[in-house]
């Protein structure tokens, strides 16, 4: 029994470990992209991005209804 808690708090050990390396990186890009001046142009272009992506989710989780009528022309 203590053999498999260890196995478990190994695996929550090395899955924090990777989120903290991870966060880092990205606070670490951010800081570069920030000194460069180019966050402003990496937000313009992630934008369509990141609400295509929750609209994508958001109609996951409703099971293919869509939270607001789509627009004649508009991606789908």
């Amino acid at each position: 029994m203590e053999t498999v808690l260890n196995l478990l708090l190994l695996r929550f050990a090395l899955v924090a470990a990777g989120l903290v390396v991870l966060a880092l990186v990205v606070f670490a890009v951010a800081l570069t992209l920030r000194r460069r001046g180019r966050l402003d142009d990496l937000r313009r272009y992630a934008d369509p991005v990141v609400r295509a992506g929750l609209r994508a989710v958001v109609r996951r989780v409703e099971g293919g209804r869509t939270a607001s009528p789509r627009r004649p022309g508009g991606l789908r």
